[in-house]
C-alpha cells in the first residue's frame, strides 16, 4: 500500500484517478479546496481528506509527512486570472513547499504535448513552467504529456461534442488544420498508475497518445460520422483565437478563459514524440471510435464520475473558501418562498435533486434560458453546461450556472452558489421543513450585493423574482405545471 496525496482531486482526471488506485489498494490523499465537497457523496476506505488550496501558506501544512508520491494535477485555465503563468508557477512553488518536508519519492505531472517550444501558447507555455520547475526541485519526477483526453467530462471532449450535435454546418478558422492525437482517459489512467514509483520512469518525460493523428478537422468529422450526422466544416481565415472562443462561449457548455486557452494551443500540433513509455510499459491504447464507443456507454448508464465542471471556481489568491459554503445574513438581500408540499416530501425532495439540467426548473423554463443567455453575453458560462448526472447531487457539482456547495438528500437541504455574472455573490437554498403533520419546501434566494449596482441589479429584477422563484416553489412542492 502506497500513501499518495493527489492535487486536483476534484477535477475530471484527479477523481478517476483517485477511484484507480484506490481500487488497486492503495492509501490516497486528497486536495480539496472545499471541505463539504468530497471527491464522492460516500465515505471510502483509504481515502483521507486535506482541506484548502495551494495559494494559502496554511495548506501545505496539512500534508502528511509520510507520503511517497504526489500527483500534480493543478490548473488554472479554467479560471480568469491576470497572468496565467505566473499563476501557475505560484502554486506549484507553494506545493513544492509542502511536499518537500514529507519523504516523497516522485512527483507525477500530467501537461500537454509540446512539439514547437518556440510557438507556445499561454496554456502550454505555462504547462512547460511548470514542468521545469517540478523538475528542478530535486524531487524525482516522471512528466506525462497528452493531447486531447476523450471521455464524457472532458473539456476537449465537451467541445468537440456540442459543435458536432448542435450545428449542421461549421464555420473553422485555419487551426482545425493542426495535428492532435487523442487518447482515452481510461488509458490516461493505466499511464499515470504505471509510472507510479516505477524505477525506469523517474526523471523522464513521455508524450502518450491514443493509435491515430490526425487534424482537429478530420476529428469533429469522425465524431459526426461516429453519431451518424451529416457535418460540413468550412475553413475561412478571418477568424482570430479571440472570435473562435467568443463563439465556442455560445455554442458549448465550456466558459469563455478556457475556451481561449484551449483555441490558442489548438493552433499548434500537439502529436506523440517521445514515445519511450511504449518500451518501458507496453500498451495497446484505444482507437478514437474505441474511446468515443466507452464513452457514451458511460453517458448512456449515468455513470459520468468527473467532469471539468467540477473544479471549484474562485477568483483572488488565497480565498477564503469556508465564506462560500454558509449563506449569509448581514448585508444580504432575500427572496423566500414558503410552500406547502402537495404528495409527500421524499417526491419534493426528488424533484429538488432534478433540479437544472434536462429537467429545467419547473416553471418559466425560457426566462432561465434568456438568463443564461445573457450571462454568456457577459462572458459568463450561461446553462449549457448542464449537471454530471440527471439525478444525482453531490458538493462540488456544477447545475448550469451554479456550483453545489451543500447537499443532504435525507433532510432536503440543498445549498447552491451562483456561477453567473452578476454585481454580487448570490446564493439558491432548499429546505424541507416539517409542522405538525405537514411538510413544507422553504426556498429562499439570497444576494450580497457589491455596491449600488448591486443594489439596482436585484430590485429591477424583484417584480420577475416575483413570478419565477414562486412558479418555481411551487413546481417543486408538486403543483401541477
Amino acid at each position: 500500500m502506497t500513501k499518495i496525496l493527489i492535487t486536483g482531486a476534484n477535477g475530471f482526471v484527479g477523481k478517476r484517478l483517485i477511484l484507480y488506485l484506490l481500487n488497486q489498494g492503495h492509501q490516497i490523499y486528497a486536495l480539496c479546496r472545499i471541505k463539504e465537497a468530497k471527491v464522492f457523496a460516500e465515505d471510502r476506505q483509504n481515502l483521507h481528506y486535506i482541506w484548502g488550496d495551494l495559494r494559502n501558506p496554511e495548506t501545505i501544512k496539512s500534508i502528511p509527512k509520510d507520503i511517497e508520491a504526489a500527483y500534480y494535477l493543478v490548473h488554472s485555465m479554467s479560471e480568469i486570472v491576470g497572468n496565467l503563468v505566473d499563476t501557475e508557477v505560484e502554486v506549484v512553488e507553494q506545493f513544492l513547499k509542502g511536499i518537500k518536508k514529507s519523504h516523497i519519492k516522485q512527483i507525477i505531472y500530467l501537461g500537454g504535448i509540446i512539439n514547437d517550444e518556440k510557438r507556445l501558447s499561454p496554456h502550454l507555455k505555462s504547462r512547460l513552467l511548470v514542468e521545469k520547475t517540478l523538475k528542478q526541485s530535486g524531487i524525482p519526477c516522471t512528466v506525462l504529456r497528452a493531447s486531447i483526453i476523450i471521455g464524457a467530462g472532458s473539456a476537449s471532449f465537451e467541445i468537440i461534442r456540442d459543435l458536432c450535435e448542435k450545428l449542421p454546418i461549421m464555420i473553422a478558422p485555419k487551426w482545425v488544420n493542426s495535428l492532435c492525437q487523442p487518447i482515452a482517459i481510461g488509458d490516461v489512467l493505466f499511464y499515470l498508475s504505471n509510472v507510479l514509483l516505477n524505477q525506469k520512469c523517474l526523471n523522464k518525460t513521455f508524450d502518450i497518445g491514443g493509435p491515430e493523428a490526425f487534424s482537429f478537422k478530420e476529428l469533429l468529422l469522425r465524431y459526426a460520422k461516429f453519431r451518424n450526422l451529416k457535418r460540413w466544416i468550412i475553413n475561412v481565415p478571418v477568424l482570430t483565437p479571440h472570435l473562435s472562443s467568443y463563439w465556442l462561449v455560445f455554442i458549448t457548455s465550456v466558459r469563455y478563459s478556457l475556451c481561449s486557452y484551449l483555441v490558442e494551443s489548438m493552433k499548434t500540433s500537439s502529436v506523440v514524440q517521445l514515445n519511450e513509455i511504449q518500451k518501458i510499459i507496453p500498451h495497446l491504447c484505444l482507437t478514437y471510435t474505441e474511446a468515443l464507443e466507452f464513452t457514451f456507454q458511460k453517458i448512456s448508464q449515468n455513470e459520468v464520475i468527473s467532469s471539468w465542471m467540477d473544479s471549484w471556481k474562485i477568483l483572488g489568491n488565497d480565498p477564503n473558501i469556508e465564506n462560500y459554503v454558509v449563506v449569509p445574513d448581514e448585508g444580504c438581500l432575500k427572496d423566500e418562498k414558503r410552500v406547502l408540499i402537495k404528495d409527500s416530501k421524499e417526491a419534493a425532495i426528488e424533484r429538488i435533486w432534478r433540479i437544472g439540467g434536462r429537467t429545467g426548473y419547473y416553471a418559466l423554463n425560457w426566462a432561465w434560458y434568456l438568463r443564461g443567455l445573457f450571462d454568456q453575453i457577459m462572458g459568463g458560462v450561461g446553462l449549457n453546461r448542464g449537471r454530471r448526472h440527471p439525478f444525482e447531487i453531490q458538493a462540488g457539482d456544477s447545475i448550469d450556472f451554479w456550483r453545489v456547495i451543500f447537499a443532504d438528500k435525507d433532510k432536503g437541504h440543498l445549498i447552491l452558489f451562483a456561477g453567473m455574472k452578476v454585481p454580487g455573490e448570490a446564493w439558491l437554498q432548499f429546505k424541507i421543513e416539517q409542522k405538525n403533520h405537514e411538510f413544507f419546501l422553504v426556498q429562499t434566494a439570497t444576494f450580497r450585493p457589491k455596491g449600488i449596482l448591486g443594489r439596482f441589479y436585484w430590485y429591477i429584477l424583484v417584480p420577475f423574482h416575483y413570478f419565477i422563484f414562486r412558479k418555481m416553489a411551487n413546481g417543486l412542492a408538486g403543483e401541477a405545471i
